[in-house]
């Protein structure tokens, strides 16, 4: 299931993982955990934020990738089941056949 990942990074960890210089190889690895078909950063309700979508193939990975943004940057994370949209046209055209 494609979903779409909201990270936000809390501001005191951060500063210290970016003051260390640990940033980019930490950033690198949440992006090979993951493997997004997309990822975005920036700010969002003040905060540094990560948002990335990516295919979800168990929901026993929840706890194997989030740890990671909770211990290393003690984030706040939502996630999100989305779709692109030729799923919404493949989940429309469904709805008509029914």
């Amino acid at each position: 299931m494609r979903v779409l990942l909201q990270a936000h990074l809390d501001t005191e960890k951060t500063n210290e993982m970016i003051r260390s210089g640990k940033m980019p190889q930490v950033m690198k690895e949440v992006m090979d955990a993951f493997k997004p078909e997309a990822a975005y950063f920036g700010p969002d309700s003040g905060v540094r934020s990560v948002f990335l979508v990516f295919d979800m193939q168990d929901s026993a990975q929840l706890p194997v990738l989030t740890e990671q943004l909770f211990q290393k940057f003690g984030a706040e994370v939502d996630y999100t089941p989305v779709m692109s949209a030729e799923d919404l046209q493949k989940g429309l055209s469904q709805l008509q056949a029914g």
